[in-house]
């Protein structure tokens, strides 16, 4: 995985159906090509821990759609371990402006930062220690702490003449409180339908005229999709679990084919 540590970009999200994207992915691929850090098909799994205060700061930021908002994730790809790497990521969005600015540390370190107040950052090997002091300045003046861990499947296509513009696809969308180690991998209950896909269209400036003409064509409605409030929702049994589909079903969405 791309260990590219600063960021800027906009970000558009849509919940599609399941037959829409298999449409959707065939059209992309004649401009796109599949992310090269994930498999043959461009996917991958994602296992993030998200965290909050105990007033749930962050949480009321988003529901209340503040133009300035922050989340503090702790994330994996693929299988992990403790001796794993793992991204410390703060996501500031202003307006409709995404910002992302992380760091590179052991899992196993990264637990010690947060859950021993181990705060002392020279203690630690990151890949940029200025991050990790952002990362410590947000964690104290917020008093978070690890909240919700939010998993799935997702298969990215980057342009083939436009490199800054880049396409994901999302399956499989679960949640758990219970157990708040990313190691142990994606499991929990689904949060999002599988017979419906977020897609997500990230840019560093406009969409391509190519790419908004087709998402009109096939009826695709931007809609604000906040995984981190609805997991959390879920958690207080503000919303029920989706039960799984067909098991043949759920592997062809989570393998993207």
């Amino acid at each position: 995985m791309e260990a590219l540590e600063i960021f800027q970009r906009y970000e558009l999200k849509y919940l599609i159906p399941y037959d829409v994207y298999e449409q959707v992915t065939e059209q992309l691929q004649k401009r796109m090509k599949f992310d090269p850090y994930g498999d043959e098909n461009g996917c991958y799994n994602i296992v993030s821990l998200y965290f909050d205060s105990k007033d749930d700061k962050i949480y009321n930021e988003t529901r209340n759609n503040l133009n300035f908002r922050q989340k503090l994730r702790l994330r994996v790809y693929g299988e992990s371990d403790l001796n794993s790497t793992s991204f410390l990521e703060i996501k500031q969005k202003y307006n409709r402006v995404v910002n992302k600015r992380r760091t590179l540390i052991t899992l196993s370190d990264a637990y010690d930062f947060f859950y021993n107040n181990a705060k002392n950052e020279a203690n630690y090997n990151v890949s940029n220690r200025q991050i990790l002091g952002e990362v410590n300045a947000f964690s104290s003046l917020y008093e978070l702490e690890p909240s919700v861990v939010v998993s799935y499947d997702r298969q990215a296509l980057a342009g083939i003449d436009e490199p800054d513009l880049r396409v994901t696809f999302d399956f499989n969308l679960m949640t758990r409180n219970d157990n708040l180690s990313i190691e142990d991998g994606p499991d929990g209950n689904l949060f999002v339908d599988q017979n419906m896909v977020i897609m997500e269209v990230k840019v560093s400036n406009s969409v391509p005229y190519w790419l908004s003409r087709m998402l009109s064509d096939y009826e695709c409605e931007r809609k604000s999709v906040s995984k981190f409030c609805t997991c959390i929702d879920m958690a207080n049994g503000l919303i029920k679990p989706y039960q799984p589909i067909n098991p043949q079903v759920a592997s062809a969405a989570g393998s993207g084919f």
